[in-house]
Order: structure tokens, then sequence, then C-alpha cells
């Protein structure tokens, strides 16, 4: 048949193109994050100079689930943004929150790594976690 594609061509596109946007939303997904880290960092410590740090965290913290949201959607996966996804995304932090809390006291106070290095392997280790739930919240809204 002129002008179509033969089936087996078809569906080695539809492969590329699935694997390259996964390849896409990953490197989305650590632009997103680098942003999003240095623009609540920078939130924390200008709040530290009117409150005390665990407030100034905590404030960062939450904005920058929102803006994560608005990233992930917009940016990394190119989702609309959902009541359902909106909802369900805070979610994925409040877990990475706690693993990494969990990650950060088993290696600095039973294993005995350094501060630095554990705040560093928690987030080697959270990152991949946090990117899997944010795509499968954002995909199965």
């Amino acid at each position: 048949m002129a002008g179509q594609t033969p089936p087996t061509q078809s569906r080695r596109a539809d492969t590329a193109t699935r694997s390259g946007a996964t390849g896409g939303e990953v490197l989305r997904f650590l632009i997103m994050g680098g942003v999003n880290t240095a623009t609540t960092y920078a939130l924390s410590l200008l709040l530290m100079h009117w409150m005390r740090y665990e407030f100034a965290y905590s404030i960062g913290y939450v904005a920058g689930i929102v803006m994560a949201y608005a990233l992930s959607t917009t940016f990394v996966f190119r989702r609309p943004m959902r009541a359902r996804s909106a909802a369900r995304f805070p979610l994925v932090y409040v877990l990475q929150f706690v693993l990494s809390i969990a990650l950060l006291h088993t290696a600095v106070d039973v294993i005995g790594v350094p501060r630095w290095l554990a705040l560093g392997l928690s987030i080697a280790v959270t990152m991949p976690i946090t990117f899997v739930m944010s795509r499968w919240v954002l995909r199965s809204a």
C-alpha cells in the first residue's frame, strides 16, 4: 500500500519514541531537580534571616514540592495538571523525605558514615525512586 508505513517499521518508531522520551524525561528531571534544589535552598537561606532554620527549611521544602509539581507536569513529563495528580504528588516527596531521613540516620548513627557523605548517598538512592514515583503519579492521573 503506497503511503502507509509497514507495521514493523511503525512499531520500531513507536518504541524509539518511547525510549527517547524516557531519556529526555530523565534529563529534564535532573535539570528540574537542580533548578528546584537551588531555588528552595536560596529560599531557605533567605528565610533563616527571620526565623529558625527548622521553619525556614520546612517552608522551603513545601515550596519545593509545589515547584516540583509545576515543573514535573509542564516540563519533565509534559502532562496536564489535574486535581488527582496534584493531590497525590506531595506523597512522593513525603515518602522521599521519610526514606532520606531513615537512610541518613542509618548511615550516620548506625554505620558511622560522615554526614556530608551520607547526605550525598541519600540523594543518590532517593533520586531514581523519586523519578519513578513522580512519573507513575503523573501518568496514572
